[in-house]
């Protein structure tokens, strides 16, 4: 093991941690309709519980309506219950085949809840960040104790992972910024 493959392994998991920011984010939901919403409900399929997007076809109807199509159409019923289940606030009604999920428009408190949320999602992926720091810097040290790379080596090493770590600091705050920025957009 050398510094570059310490280097690689701490930005390949930092990566990681902003994509699971980003599909976290994803999920939370702004004033306008998008089938992300529904991504995380859970439908009990004969028995077994399956994904939403897995028995039925999501489409945007409007900017505030999602369309849910069942594929089978006695899972309708189930699909409509799953949905209030799911406890994100939506109230869906069928129509003939196609189940209409509106999304209400969101008051000011509820759009300070869900930047809170965002913060907190945040921090969540900075905390996860840090602990990769922490990890590669450790794996640095044992490699001078092993005397597998000098001193210096590693104090480079421990800067490079440092900038790598202030990089996707910057980019967690960027991706966040943004969601408030479309959160707060009334």
């Amino acid at each position: 093991m050398s510094v570059a493959d310490v280097k690689k392994s701490a930005q390949e998991r930092m990566t990681k941690s902003l994509e699971t920011l980003r599909g976290d984010l994803a999920k939370v939901r702004t004033g306008r309709a998008h089938t992300g919403i529904l991504d995380h409900v859970m439908v009990d399929y004969y028995g077994n519980p399956t994904p939403i997007n897995q028995v039925a076809n999501l489409t945007l109807i409007d900017a505030r309506t999602i369309g849910v199509q069942p594929f089978e159409k006695k899972m309708g019923a189930t699909i409509e219950k799953a949905i209030r289940d799911a406890d994100l606030g939506l109230n869906p009604s069928a129509q003939g085949d196609l189940i209409r999920v509106p999304t209400p428009p969101l008051t000011e408190e509820r759009r300070k809840e869900m930047v809170k949320l965002c913060k907190s999602e945040a921090e969540d992926a900075k905390v996860a960040v840090r602990n990769i720091r922490r990890d590669a810097n450790e794996g640095l040290k044992k490699l001078v104790k092993d005397k597998a790379i000098s001193e210096d080596d590693e104090r480079r090493g421990v800067d490079d992972v440092q900038k790598l770590t202030d990089k996707f600091i910057v980019d967690i705050d960027k991706m966040v910024a943004e969601k408030e920025k479309e959160v707060l957009t009334v």
